[in-house]
């Protein structure tokens, strides 16, 4: 792991792992709360890393001290859940000489721990010299040799209310500053920053520059292909994040990510069979989380739902409103918008 100033994560993020590693590697990158002492608690092989805004150097680090066949990598706001921590214990007894293990890492979850936003990483790794990171940011272990895909070994992200910053963002500026020449996957991962950080105009011209190239793999391009609809959006220019949404169809069959996204532009232009059409396409269609992409679960279960809820008593259908509202229920029981609609149907059927 490398860390810095993880007071409020550490403890619970090693609590989760110690009974099923051999050995804890942490590497400090500058912290000035009380990490450090939280991970002694744990292992000896804590090392201080002089930060040079380049992630793949400190993780690299980290990786060069670890004396096992094989790494696994965290982040000091990471969970292993039990679950998860009994599989990786079933495989390091198995037979499994794979050169990768991809992990699911789920981004977001509910109150259950049932994934929301997740995908698969190059978790566990051979101590290898050849698999180590690139990229200065967002970081990444190339795979190659043989790669086992394992969706239920799934990570969770544990940090709560954390701002998103212009960390990355300043890093990729440095880069520029330095006359380096991004890589495909860099200019994607740059423009993307960009968006992040309110810089709709840029972040436009990234993206197409990116997306003309054609040189992205295909999961980013149609991820650059959502972000820079939803760019269009923020400008108000939905005829154009139309087109960019149509667009990814060109690297894949469609996604529920960008098949909700087209339903949500048609409902705001108030074409409600439109709308409903692309919703209904969304729920009808599966995730597939061992692709690579970033998938939002919810974009194939519960959103296309509720809304369709919505069009339908806009269209006069109550009876498929209801439907629709119900099937949002079997997905997500509490959710405010479940819970209001319900309450409102039973006082439309008194007034009956």
């Amino acid at each position: 792991m490398i860390v810095k100033d993880e007071e409020e994560n550490l403890d619970n993020c090693l609590a989760s792992v110690k009974d099923i590693v051999d050995e804890i590697v942490i590497v400090d990158t500058g912290s000035t709360d009380n990490t450090k002492q939280i991970a002694k608690k744990y292992t000896d092989k804590v090392y201080d890393y002089e930060w040079c805004y380049d992630f793949s150097k400190a993780r690299n680090f980290s990786f060069d001290k670890a004396t096992s066949e094989y790494i696994i990598w965290l982040d000091g706001d990471d969970i292993v859940p039990s679950i998860s921590a009994k599989k990786i214990s079933e495989w390091k007894t198995s037979e499994d000489d794979s050169e990768v293990v991809m992990c699911s890492y789920v981004n977001v979850y509910d109150e259950n721990l049932k994934p929301i936003f997740e995908y698969m990483r190059e978790r566990i790794v051979k101590n290898l010299p050849s698999l180590r990171f690139i990229d200065p940011i967002h970081e990444v272990i190339v795979p190659y040799g043989k790669v086992t895909k394992r969706e239920d070994i799934k990570i969770y992200h544990n940090r709560k209310n954390k701002p998103y910053t212009d960390r990355n963002l300043n890093i990729y500026r440095r880069m520029i500053n330095d006359n380096v020449k991004f890589t495909p996957r860099q200019q994607f991962y740059y423009a993307r920053e960009l968006y992040y950080n309110d810089y709709i105009d840029e972040a436009i011209h990234q993206f197409s520059l990116f997306l003309a190239s054609k040189k992205g793999w295909s999961e980013n391009n149609i991820e650059a292909c959502l972000n820079l609809s939803r760019c269009y959006q923020r400008k108000g220019e939905l005829d154009n994040s139309l087109t960019c949404l149509f667009g990814s169809f060109a690297y894949d069959i469609p996604r529920g990510e960008i098949v909700y996204e087209i339903a949500k532009i048609f409902e705001r232009k108030r074409r409600l069979d439109d709308a409903i059409f692309w919703y209904e396409l969304a729920l009808n269609l599966k995730p597939n989380l061992s692709g690579g992409g970033f998938i939002n679960l919810d974009c194939y279960t519960f959103l296309p739902a509720i809304e369709l809820c919505v069009c339908y008593y806009k269209k006069g259908d109550i009876e498929k409103s209801k439907y629709y509202n119900n099937l949002a229920k079997s997905f997500k029981k509490d959710h405010p918008s479940v819970v209001y609609n319900d309450k409102f149907f039973k006082k439309l059927e008194e007034k009956t």
